[in-house]
């Protein structure tokens, strides 16, 4: 790329949902867009996600909802299920892209990857694999970007979209609070039961545990353990460890345990939160998503907070006549938005640990029709 002074440049790093997300609204406003990847090129394996209303009003926008939705497993409910096993309440969840399309839906990892990566390299994005960004200069209104390489670009806008643990938001010298929440998270894919049409949460004496469909063949299982440290377990140990903790639970979570023995993707995970304290961006450079915001698991919104950060980042550069005042429309459409939802979890993942179950119901249902608001 090197120097494109005046025009419109941007180097994105990360290859996630909000880099892709931001690459494709950027190269679509007719933006030259090189994403850094630190990671290989092969599709990042794992288990799935929940692409929420917000989401998929988003990627309707870009015209990527009718890929997910096929590609996917739709849904509208969220079945509680309480510590004795019984349905407790069901939450009909916000459609927000029709009356007659789900209100959510569940998609695997990989397959979210490349329907976003596709779309990017569709609209001219050059993506560069195992390589980032090691250093950054505002030069003017232009940002010198120095790659871990030894590249360097000179570009008008520069964006970290590279999670919680964000090297570009050190480089830009922003401050964010990370918290460990005393829980560790764990998913496994599965078989879909037949039984599992929609979101279930079933709530246990020590955890809480539940079932999110992917496809018409595969969900994926979570457990959220209370009051532990951060800690790793050898793969070995991992599925033989799920379906002990499992086993604390009535009801149907009896047959999901045996699917888990069979499952080949089982991690475990800190619950971590990220929250910017102060500004987002710093000249032309501004950190996106998890690096700027990363919510509890609780809420299952990380990733529409990611694709609407996208989406909005190039709608706010598109409309304003300096990449600066962009960013600072922006941050200010933004920030108070992304920062209810991360406390929000943040409450719901205390309530959990505190056996508060229908407190934490009714705040969930609340803050995803306040989350239906515009983004």
């Amino acid at each position: 790329m090197g120097s494109y002074r005046g025009a419109r440049t941007a180097v994105i790093v990360g290859a996630g949902v909000a880099g892709l997300t931001a690459a494709t609204a950027l190269a679509r406003g007719g933006w030259q867009v090189e994403i850094a990847e630190a990671g290989p090129a092969e599709a990042p394996s794992g288990w799935g996600l929940c692409l929420t209303g917000p989401s998929l009003r988003a990627l309707d926008e870009l015209g990527l909802a009718a890929a997910c939705l096929a590609e996917g497993y739709g849904m509208s409910t969220i079945t509680h299920v309480d510590v004795n096993g019984v349905p407790a309440e069901e939450v009909r969840l916000p459609r927000l892209i029709g009356t007659r399309r789900p209100a959510v839906v569940g998609i695997a990892r990989p397959v979210l990857h490349r329907i976003l990566y596709a779309e990017a390299e569709r609209c001219g994005v050059a993506v560069r694999h195992q390589v980032t960004v090691a250093a950054v200069d505002q030069e003017g209104e232009l940002v010198r970007v120095r790659m871990s390489d030894g590249a360097v670009r000179r570009v008008a806008l520069l964006v970290g979209a590279d999670g919680i643990r964000s090297s570009v938001r050190g480089l830009l010298r922003l401050e964010a609070s990370l918290g460990f929440h005393g829980q560790m998270v764990w998913r496994a894919l599965v078989p879909r039961p037949s039984w599992a049409t929609g979101i279930h949460q079933f709530a246990g004496k020590t955890g809480t545990a539940g079932l999110v469909p992917l496809s018409g063949r595969q969900a994926y299982v979570f457990l959220t353990e209370n009051g532990v440290e951060q800690s790793v377990l050898p793969d070995a140990e991992l599925a033989p460890r799920l379906q002990q903790l499992l086993e604390a639970f009535p009801g149907r979570v009896a047959e999901i345990r045996p699917l888990v023995a069979e499952s080949e993707s089982v991690v475990r995970r800190p619950v971590l939160t990220a929250l910017l304290e102060g500004a987002w961006r710093r000249g032309s450079g501004v950190v996106i998503g998890d690096a700027a915001h990363a919510p509890a698991p609780q809420m299952a919104s990380g990733a529409a907070l990611a694709i609407e950060d996208g989406l909005v980042l190039a709608q706010e550069i598109g409309r304003h006549e300096s990449v600066g005042a962009g960013l600072q429309a922006f941050v200010s459409r933004r920030a108070q938005r992304c920062r209810t939802l991360v406390e929000t979890s943040m409450v719901i993942a205390g309530l959990e640990q505190a056996q508060r179950h229908h407190e934490a119901y009714a705040l969930v249902d609340s803050c995803h029709w306040l989350m239906a608001g515009p983004a």
